[in-house]
């Protein structure tokens, strides 16, 4: 799937999360991984950071094995993954939740696959992204992606119907996830950039919109320098807690599982209030 919305240097950004979390050992090159809504762009960035054990899936049928080799490839719903809990190590998308009926739904089946946590790189929701989708600059609708995938794919679960480009903030993630799992302590990491849609923009019978982001592009580099929350685009890496060391004081960890901490509630509240 060619996601138009968010085209400009996929890799570099890519890869350059991915050699901050080698680097600070969140992630190592032995880690098994899961890619979902995943294709070329995937198997180029994980190659380029040395990760060995992959398993790329998507729904795309038009998909071809041998184009992903040497990693594994598997036809998966990103909302209904066919894997047991904590099948990998990791499990990352690059711009496909947007792309799904319920992108938490997708979001909580990468967590629930995965051992040690997920890396997601999706549209960024903030005041400049609103006026750019209100100023026509990008898109509510991602019809362009389909345009450019012969009228026949790339949009809601690679159809040829426009998706709805769902943009995250960090807290819709954070209440996402611990709604999902509130037995202990997560950690998040959250990394911005600017991607500008050149393709899309390239690609309009109208080219105004193009010529004015070509002359305000060296504005919006260092823009993104200056106030990076301001970005259209961001990655968010989720860590698991890991049990029973970060498991909340409100609870016990017994026979593998969170139960109620009795003795800290009566400690703290009475009956007779």
């Amino acid at each position: 799937m060619r996601d138009f919305e968010n085209e400009i240097l996929p890799l570099e950004f890519y890869n350059e999360v991915l050699d901050d979390l080698l680097g600070s050992h969140v992630l190592d090159h032995k880690m098994k991984i899961l890619v979902v809504c995943g294709g070329r762009t995937d198997k180029d960035a994980l190659l380029k950071s040395g990760f060995d054990h992959v398993v790329i899936s998507n729904l795309d049928i038009r998909t071809n094995e041998s184009e992903l080799q040497p990693f594994e490839w598997s036809r998966q719903d990103a909302e209904s993954l066919s894997f047991e809990d904590s099948s990998f190590d990791f499990c990352i998308v690059h711009s496909g939740l947007h792309h799904c009926y319920s992108p938490h739904r997708a979001l909580l089946e990468m967590y629930r696959v995965s051992r040690k946590g997920l890396l997601l790189f999706e549209p960024y929701d903030n005041f400049l992204t609103r006026m750019g989708v209100r100023l026509k600059f990008g898109q509510e609708y991602e019809h362009a992606a389909v345009f450019y995938n012969d009228g026949s794919f790339g949009g809601l679960r690679n159809s040829s119907i426009p998706n709805y480009v769902d943009r995250w903030t960090e807290q819709e993630i954070v209440k996402t996830v611990n709604s999902a799992a509130p037995y202990g302590k997560h950690t998040f990491r959250f990394f911005h950039k600017i991607r500008i849609p050149w393709t899309q923009l390239k690609g309009r019978t109208k080219k105004r919109y193009y010529y004015a982001v070509l002359l305000l592009r060296p504005f919006l580099k260092a823009f993104n320098l200056v106030m990076p929350k301001q970005s259209n685009n961001f990655a968010a890496v989720v860590l698991k807690p890991q049990y029973p060391r970060d498991l909340h004081p409100w609870l016990l960890w017994e026979d593998n599982t969170p139960k109620l901490n009795v003795s800290w509630l009566a400690e703290r509240y009475s009956r007779r209030a």
